[in-house]
């Protein structure tokens, strides 16, 4: 390829992008952070150049991550294993303490490092920031998981005084209840219940697979509301993609016009979703 092709070649790939730069200008994409892209020093990076990429092109990247692995490597460097019932972390208040440590802490703030490295403005919140999540329990008679809880309800004022201000808001999957009791909270349900709350335009979740992929192996790139619930009728969708594909066919039922379901390990990810006619994943629409 001669240096003029080389050139014309990016040219294509800005032409192609601007309808979608058009198209979503003022819009806000709720990301869910998760997987491989939260491990792999490249993915890291990568994710932050897109997220501030976005944010410089007029969108409105509101990014929800989680951190599984990384509490449970702490949990067992403090000498403490890991429990999990029914595929639900046992929680008490020991361990809620450690998982508000590494969402809020080191996880959180290794992010906006990222961003601020990348030329963005990112801020660290919690669900209990600004009364951005109320919490309530998951499981009421489960005094192991007490501190395990679901979103009551999403007051997204904080999200849109940090827009106006251009700042990238990072969210950890915490929130509380009125009495102040502290709750962690699946972050794919948070990010799903954030996008509704602030009419999202689209919710991205990563993953470490290409997408849903139906009983043979191949991916979906496009599904609607009802076959989504037969997938997970017929047990196509089971697993750790349950989370996911509930919070994304509950964003768009509440009024997010797609939820897509990425695969977090191809390098850009966000950006190839966006910003390009194929896409790396499956769409889910009403």
């Amino acid at each position: 390829m001669t240096p003029s092709d080389l050139l014309n070649k990016k040219a294509e790939v800005l032409i192609e992008a601007l309808p979608y730069i058009q198209a979503f200008y003022g819009k806000t994409i709720v990301i869910k952070y998760g997987g491989a892209a939260m491990i792999d020093p490249d993915l890291k990076r990568q994710f932050a150049q897109d997220v501030v990429l976005m944010k410089y092109v007029g969108m409105h990247p509101v990014i929800v991550h989680g951190g599984g692995p990384q509490i449970s490597g702490m949990m067992k460097r403090l000498g403490m294993e890991p429990k999990f019932v029914e595929g639900v972390r046992v929680t008490d208040p020991e361990t809620m303490s450690i998982v508000e440590m590494v969402l809020a802490g080191t996880i959180n703030k290794e992010i906006i490092t990222l961003i601020h490295q990348m030329g963005g403005k990112g801020v660290g919140l919690t669900g209990k920031d600004g009364r951005l999540i109320k919490a309530k329990r998951l499981v009421e008679d489960k005094e192991s998981i007490n501190h395990v809880g679901e979103v009551d309800s999403v007051d997204p004022e904080i999200l849109r005084t940090l827009d106006e201000g251009r700042f990238i808001p990072v969210i950890s999957p915490i929130g509380a209840d009125e009495t102040g009791k502290t709750y962690n909270i699946n972050a794919d349900l948070v990010a799903g219940s954030l996008a509704a709350a602030l009419s999202a335009e689209k919710l991205l979740i990563l993953t470490d697979v290409p997408g849903i992929l139906d009983e043979k192996g191949t991916l979906i790139p496009t599904l609607s509301k009802k076959k989504v619930e037969q997938l997970i009728q017929d047990g196509v969708v089971r697993g750790g993609m349950m989370p996911k594909v509930k919070a994304a066919l509950s964003a768009v039922e509440e009024g997010v016009r797609k939820s897509h379901i990425i695969d977090g390990r191809v390098p850009h990810a966000l950006l190839l979703e966006i910003f390009t006619d194929q896409g790396v994943g499956t769409e889910i629409v009403a």
